[in-house]
């Protein structure tokens, strides 16, 4: 996958806004204000961190060599995902699933505001 099929992917899900707020080269998604990927936009082969539950990371990082805990992250939680030689089906479940723990972490109010947009 390429960054700005990532980038698509990722703005077509209810509430998300992107920014750059720590470089210009970390592309940031957030729902409700908080984070679901961060996307390295200079690393070749493309890197992005995304969220998931323990146990299923520990699964990722044993059964995939370029998914590793994410630097600068809590590292039970969040992934660092190199795309290279991972199936697209895949890299795309693991933003699915990390929107969808962020989004469910969200006040009932605050998600409730997002689902009418």
């Amino acid at each position: 996958m390429q960054a700005e099929e990532i980038r698509e992917y990722c703005l077509m899900k209810k509430g998300v806004t992107e920014s750059l707020p720590f470089d210009q080269d970390t592309l940031v998604f957030k729902v409700g204000g908080k984070i679901f990927v961060l996307l390295a936009l200079e690393k070749n082969p493309l890197v992005f961190s995304a969220k998931a539950t323990p146990e299923w990371s520990e699964e990722l990082r044993a059964d995939y060599p370029q998914i590793a805990a994410a630097w600068h992250m809590n590292k039970t939680h969040w992934n660092s995902v190199q795309c290279s030689g991972l199936p697209r089906k895949l890299l795309l479940q693991l933003i699915d699933v990390s929107y969808d723990l962020v989004f469910a972490s969200l006040t009932r109010r605050m998600r409730e505001e997002i689902l009418k947009e």
